[in-house]
């Protein structure tokens, strides 16, 4: 009967990934999962959820990869969202992956799942680069001291993960060997202390059933405030804080020292026994590569200039190497309107498909393999270990201008959506250090704007398209850093604190991996094109078609059917007076060209009486100081829902230039028509007035709810003024100098 309650039970397992940064917790999430994941926020916050299943001898496994931690203490989003997962959604197992090679350092996340009575797995991660430091681990012996099975696993080839699953299954069905449950020692006069809050709490049998009264006394003696939040949803807690006063009081007055530190000496001191007991050294087998490289990396003169030339890098290649791709859609897309042209009958529904939805989704879809090669280079260099180095080099930099030096981790973040950036600015400890590191992470240019940038850059300076969009990349930084240094003399006063991070090994990703990094940006993408791109490209197509204009299409197409009345008289005449073909031929030519700009005249007249026209001339005195046209304008007001709006509202917009030949042009041709007036300086103008003024809608919501509103007001206003005056001054100094 009870072997089959546990059959019953362990049908579906739910098992929960937790380790330190840089332990490989994700590369063993996607050797266990693969593509079955799916990516999502955890309830109420914008922290990444990635969640995958598998089955595993006949037994279905759900995966969750939490965030990575180095504690379940209450100081930021992610120890707060991995504690609340393992005490409040109850994980059939834990699988604690921890770095071979630093024992030490990750042991005290393990200490601490111990304490709760989490029912673990340990994933003994990068075993091989730990026997390549001379350290032999006995994973039976630390096993047996932890009551923790230990699999020896490396996640980039996959080993020890069917044993990892098999010690799963078997901890979940309660058929392990090794597990059980151990007390971490903190010494006779803690213990005493921690079993007196206890025999208060049990007085409740309440919470006892919610929580494990050793690990929630613990963690009162140690002033947690969560802790303290959830005790207080039990009646009698006022009884049990006085408990705890009075023991912390005991200890302190004893120890003469305060008990967060007590209890953690102890922590430190069983891990140093634990280790001492199941690791020999040896001499290394080779010498460490990570600091041979790191002496040139991370060299004070050398390392910003060679970081220089790895984005710069970065961004050629995710233009030269995304043009043919691009190209490929781009005729496809074409080829779809064209197809769908032919097949519909005349009239608003095909005008709708063929300029508002497939011009606009499809003026987007169109920059998907710039977008997947940027992130390719993002998540090799996260993987390889070169972004922890890049945020040292850029640390020094950072004091100079009144940063603090761990916001550069937010910033980096920014590049790819500037909403997880800022809700990563939780884990500062510093109000005033958080809201300055938020106020300047629009500035940082996200992954939406880089469609524009690809449009822009590749229509004018297609040749040096990829020197241009790094160059908006470090005005934003440098704006950033110039805008902190103002804030903070305007708003922050006090110098920066000290920055230590961690500098993980340098590693090789696994083609899996960035396979997996990049599959996951590209369905974000690709929701975003089925969501609010389609949506908005729909609105934009409506608001560019209505109202009507029925008295200028009956005066123009008069005077269109007169002028071509006329042309074939005249060329009738030219042939009986048996003009050369040559003088024929441009004869034809201006007579056409006439025709053609009474139907650009008629088009023009028509949308600039429609709702997008009417918007377009009320912004007119603000954009055409900067050098951008109506369309321009138009799209800036659309682009501050999301900054692909940007592109796909001028793939609704231009094909009014597009109508008149009769045929559909890709909006990067389009825009180089000589009657939209755009020029190389007026499109890197458009570009700098895109990186610099008000971040989209979602971000300024974070901003508010992270922040508080009057901040958002301040960073929306602020960027407004500031993206005017930089791009007035930058397109009139070009004009001036003659550009």
């Amino acid at each position: 009967m009870e072997g089959n309650k546990a059959s019953m039970k362990t049908r579906e397992i739910t098992v929960g990934l937790v380790g330190n940064p840089n332990c490989g917790k994700t590369t063993i999430f996607n050797a266990l999962t693969g593509a079955r994941q799916k990516v999502a926020n955890w309830s109420g916050v914008t922290v990444e959820k990635r969640e995958g299943r598998l089955k595993h001898g006949g037994v279905s496994i759900r995966v969750i990869d939490l965030p990575g931690i180095y504690s379940l203490t209450s100081y930021s989003m992610e120890e707060i969202i991995t504690r609340d997962f393992i005490i409040d959604d109850r994980p059939d197992v834990i699988v604690n992956v921890i770095d071979a090679g630093n024992l030490d350092r990750n042991l005290y996340l393990t200490t601490q799942l111990i304490n709760i009575g989490a029912h673990s797995v340990m994933a003994l991660n990068m075993f091989d680069e730990a026997a390549n430091k001379g350290l032999i681990i006995d994973s039976d012996k630390l096993g047996t001291l932890l009551g923790i099975p230990v699999v020896k696993t490396v996640g980039t080839r996959s080993i020890g993960i069917d044993e990892l699953l098999d010690r799963i299954v078997q901890v979940a069905r309660g058929t392990d060997d090794t597990a059980r449950h151990i007390h971490i020692p903190f010494g006779d006069d803690v213990e005493a202390e921690i079993r007196a809050i206890q025999e208060k709490m049990r007085e409740d049998e309440a919470i006892g059933d919610r929580y494990s009264t050793r690990w929630l006394s613990v963690r009162l003696l140690e002033r947690d405030t969560d802790a303290v939040k959830k005790l207080k949803a039990f009646p009698g807690n006022e009884i049990i804080m006085e408990q705890v006063a009075k023991s912390r009081s005991v200890l302190e007055r004893f120890f003469d020292e305060d008990i967060e530190t007590i209890i953690s000496d102890r922590r430190y001191g069983f891990i140093a026994g634990a280790v001492r007991e199941s690791v020999k050294k040896t001499a290394p087998r080779r010498v460490d590569v990570s600091d041979n490289i790191d002496r040139v990396i991370t060299n004070r003169y050398l390392g910003f200039p060679i970081l220089f030339l790895f984005l710069w890098a970065l961004f050629h290649l995710t233009f030269a190497l995304g043009e043919y791709p691009m190209n490929l859609i781009e005729t496809g897309v074409h080829h779809l309107g064209l197809a769908v042209e032919r097949l519909m009958p005349a009239g608003p529904l095909k005008d709708l498909l063929v300029d508002g939805v497939i011009g606009g989704v499809g003026g987007v879809i169109v920059f998907l393999p710039n977008i997947l090669i940027l992130f390719m280079g993002i998540s090799f260099m996260e993987d390889t270990g070169y972004m922890a180095r890049a945020a040292f080099i850029m640390d020094r930099v950072m004091h100079t201008m009144g940063l603090h030096g761990k916001s550069f981790i937010p910033l980096i973040m920014g590049f790819g959506c500037n909403v997880p950036a800022i809700m990563a600015t939780r884990s500062l400890e510093n109000r005033q250090d958080r809201i300055l590191t938020i106020l300047i992470n629009p500035f940082m240019s996200c992954s939406a704007r880089l469609p524009v940038y690809i449009l822009f850059a590749g229509a004018f300076f297609h040749v040096h398209a990829g020197t241009v969009i790094l160059s908006l990349y470090l005005v934003g930084i440098l704006l950033a850093f110039v805008s902190a240094r103002l804030y903070s003399l305007v708003f922050f006063r006090g110098g920066s604190t000290p920055f230590v991070m961690e500098l993980p090994p340098y590693r090789i990703p696994t083609i899996k991996t960035t396979l997996l990094h990049m599959w996951d940006r590209a369905s974000q993408y690709l929701r975003k094109m089925g969501g609010i791109i389609l949506a908005f490209s729909i609105v934009i197509w409506f608001m560019g078609e209505y109202p009507k204009s029925p008295d200028i299409a009956r005066d123009y197409e008069a005077h269109i059917a007169a002028a071509r009345s006329h042309n074939v008289r005249v060329i009738d005449k030219a042939l009986a007076d048996q003009t050369p073909s040559a003088a024929l031929e441009t004869l034809r030519g201006e007579l056409e060209a006439k025709v053609e700009s009474l139907e650009v005249e008629k088009i023009s007249l028509e949308k600039r009486n429609t709702m997008i026209g009417r918007m377009g001339s009320a912004l007119t005195p603000l954009t055409e100081p900067l050098g951008f046209n109506q369309q321009m304008g138009i799209s800036l007001v659309t682009g501050f829902v999301a900054k692909e709006v940007v592109v796909s509202t001028m793939g609704v917009l231009y094909h009014a230039g597009n109508g008149a030949g009769g045929a559909q042009q890709p909006v990067d041709q389009a825009i180089r028509r000589p009657e939209y007036g755009i020029t190389p300086l007026s499109a890197y103008t458009f570009m700098l007035f895109v990186l610099l003024y008000v971040p989209c809608l979602a971000t300024v919501v974070v901003m508010g709810r992270e922040a508080g509103w009057r901040w958002a007001f301040i960073s929306l206003v602020y960027q407004l003024l500031l993206a005017w005056i930089v791009c007035f001054l930058f397109y009139n100094a070009g004009r001036i100098l003659g550009f």
